[in-house]
């Protein structure tokens, strides 16, 4: 357990503790944090408190005694429900400010695994809840020198699958040969497994109107033949398949002949502009040493979008956090579907993918970038036209 650095971080946030609670495994933010896995079945509820400074202090239940043994700290043990209130009262002791799987008004739900009444319960000793997602983002979305070495080496192998998939549509399209969105899905779920990457699912391959769907997914019953003249949406996410594996996660678009009609390249310019006017928020920030978050680079994408005037036709947050899932436990760039206040942190990726989604064909563009203390990059090759295929 990384003690020393959770109290750290309980005093930097000028919090008075941290409390963990489960039941039934429903939080796995708390195993991960405290690194231990339970000594015995999880039927019961458990809590445990990290303070500021000091040892810290666990209740669980009786018929369970052994679920927090390979933490710290004295573990007392409760049977009735008022053996609990009370249990949980003594381990909080003086603590009046303290974090907890919470987010209020669900704002980032990645971290929203506590209860209401459970924070009713904590709240009705007198003691303020505040959420963990600055504190979850510190122990969970940071990566080591190895995750980073990883993600870039999937970036590697994934742009290259991604030029060979636009390759095999020009071809077949040139040819005049049948192909469809599932075909080149197919291709690229092939190569990953022959390039030792995995992923959850996808990848998304979609043409026209499908493209303007940010989670289509063609199945072998249900895709579209891709044609001449059709624009190709590819996004892309895989790791590495090994332990320290972290997401690369991209997309792309192409167009299946010699020139693109012009509201087509007019859209993908807006989207471009509006990708690299988010990007240069963040360097900028980062070089200045400045607090950024989430929802100000969301902004910063967006306001392109909205001055151009497609306001309407980009539906969902500028990128989210990347690690060991490809959406995050991080800071998303949100300031849309949620108003995201967590601050980008040092040694933390995310991705940055505009969209403008028509009736006709949808534009989205996705880049990866990884903040360190000193500066900001983008991990993979950026887009900067339409790929002619």
């Amino acid at each position: 357990m990384r003690l020393t650095e959770i109290q750290a971080a309980l005093r930097d946030e000028g919090l008075d503790g941290w409390l963990f609670f489960d039941h039934h495994q429903r939080d796995p933010l708390g195993y991960r944090v405290l690194q231990f896995t339970p000594g015995s079945m999880v039927t019961r509820r458990w809590y445990y408190f990290v303070p500021a400074s000091g040892e810290p202090r666990g209740l669980a239940h009786k018929i369970e005694a052994q679920t927090l043994k390979d933490l710290p700290g004295e573990i007392k043990l409760y049977a009735s429900w008022q053996e609990l209130t009370e249990g949980l009262r003594g381990i909080l002791g003086s603590a009046k400010r303290v974090a907890m799987q919470y987010s209020p008004n669900c704002a980032v739900p990645y971290v929203a695994m506590v209860d209401a009444g459970t924070v009713e319960l904590v709240r009705g000793m007198g003691i303020d809840v505040v959420t963990s997602a600055n504190l979850v983002q510190l122990f969970e979305a940071r990566w080591n020198q190895r995750q980073l070495e990883n993600h870039l080496e999937a970036g590697r192998r994934i742009d290259k699958i991604r030029a060979g998939a636009f390759s095999r549509i020009s071809s077949k399209v040139r040819g005049g040969e049948r192909v469809t969105e599932w075909e080149i899905q197919q291709y690229i779920l092939d190569q990953f497994r022959a390039g030792g990457l995995i992923t959850d699912n996808g990848p998304d391959v979609a043409v026209n109107a499908n493209a303007s769907n940010p989670h289509y997914n063609p199945t072998q019953e249900r895709c579209s033949e891709i044609r001449r003249g059709d624009l190709v949406l590819l996004d892309m996410w895989a790791k590495l398949d090994v332990p320290e594996g972290v997401y690369y996660d991209i997309t792309w678009v192409g167009y299946c002949g010699e020139r693109p009609s012009e509201a087509m390249e007019n859209v993908f310019g807006i989207v471009r502009d509006a990708r690299d006017k988010a990007i240069a928020r963040v360097k900028a920030a980062v070089a200045a040493k400045e607090s950024l978050c989430g929802y100000q680079v969301d902004d910063a994408a967006r306001a392109h979008i909205r001055d151009a005037g497609y306001a309407e036709a980009f539906f969902h947050r500028t990128g989210h956090s990347i690690g060991a899932e490809v959406h995050g436990t991080g800071a998303n760039m949100d300031n849309f579907e949620t108003h995201d206040e967590r601050r980008v942190i040092p040694w933390t990726c995310f991705s940055i993918e505009p969209g403008i989604y028509l009736p006709e064909f949808g534009v989205r563009s996705e880049v990866d970038v990884f903040v360190d203390e000193t500066s900001a990059r983008v991990t993979g090759e950026i887009q900067d036209r339409l790929i002619l295929l």
